[in-house]
């Protein structure tokens, strides 16, 4: 199982384009797979990951996640071949629903259907994404275009974030895979992992990447890390998709799904998540207590 570093997951007042691209540099220098960044209310996530991936070589830069509904699949596409020529090959998109609260209240647009919205969002997506002419006409989007964007990858890796049956389907036939938050080792195992393995096998697709974000902290102190995470994290534990996702782990707080221990607590969950079906765990660094990020970096460091 891949290990990567995730950021972004909550607010930053110290995020910059320099902050980034210099943990970028820190996630390679270390030796970790990847480093992915959250779309929410700052930068935009896929301009900050093509920075990202344009100064360093190696590692894999991506987004976890993208929304779909404040652009239209071509606009996203074109951006996301761009960001990939950028990165010399190494941007993967993740795309996700976000969620009603965001997209209705905050954005004033529809969240009716979000299944159907991501199917066909898909339909004109990932023919862009592998340099095809997306021609499509469905209820809710309809193309007739190519892009020219020779130097990126061919294709663009696209993930989804997909937690309920219909959106793992979805993920599996048309995608490479998924990217998890707030999904434990247990509803990976007998939940994400088969029902998205199964779709892409009936789709003829490779077996798919099961991307799994969490948080971790590696401490002594145990209750006050908890207590601390749940502080942090508390908005998650009320979203319905992600709520669904504990309640189906029998987690009641975020703190729950959290790693969150010593040295050989950690690596318990770690070799727990591996045996699930991740393929990929990407982890959140939380400062519960000052110096648990530094601390928490050189941990996973040596689990390379």
């Amino acid at each position: 199982m891949k290990l990567g570093i995730m950021t972004g997951a909550i607010p930053d007042p110290a995020a910059s384009i320099d902050n980034f691209i210099a943990l970028a540099g820190e996630v390679e220098a270390r030796g970790f797979a990847s480093l992915w960044l959250a779309n929410t209310f700052g930068h935009d996530a896929v301009t900050a990951m093509a920075m990202a991936g344009r100064e360093t070589k190696t590692i894999e830069v991506g987004t976890a996640v993208t929304p779909i509904h404040p652009r239209h699949p071509s606009a996203l596409a074109q951006q996301a071949l761009t960001a990939s020529a950028l990165a010399r090959g190494r941007f993967t998109l993740g795309v996700g629903l976000s969620h009603k609260v965001v997209t209705e209240d905050t954005l004033g647009l529809s969240y009716a259907q979000p299944a159907k919205t991501m199917r066909e969002y898909l339909e004109i997506l990932m023919p862009l994404l592998a340099h095809e002419t997306a021609k499509f006409k469905g209820d809710l989007y309809r193309s007739k275009i190519a892009i020219a964007v020779n130097d990126a990858a061919n294709p663009v890796p696209v993930v989804v974030a997909a937690l309920g049956p219909m959106m793992l389907e979805l993920a599996g036939r048309y995608t490479d895979g998924t990217v998890l938050w707030m999904t434990g080792p247990a509803t990976i195992a007998d939940h994400v992992a088969p029902v998205i393995a199964a779709a892409a096998k009936e789709a003829g697709r490779p077996a798919p990447r099961v991307i799994a974000g969490f948080p971790v902290v590696l401490t002594d102190d145990v209750e006050g890390a908890r207590a601390r995470v749940d502080e942090i994290l508390q908005i998650y534990g009320q979203l319905p998709s992600y709520r669904a996702m504990m309640d189906r782990e029998g987690a009641a707080n975020p703190s729950d799904i959290a790693l969150i221990g010593n040295a050989a607590a950690l690596d318990a969950r770690i070799d727990r998540i591996a045996a699930s079906g991740a393929t990929e765990l990407i982890a959140v660094l939380l400062e519960t207590d000052p110096g648990a990020k530094a601390r928490t970096m050189d941990y996973l460091q040596g689990k390379l």
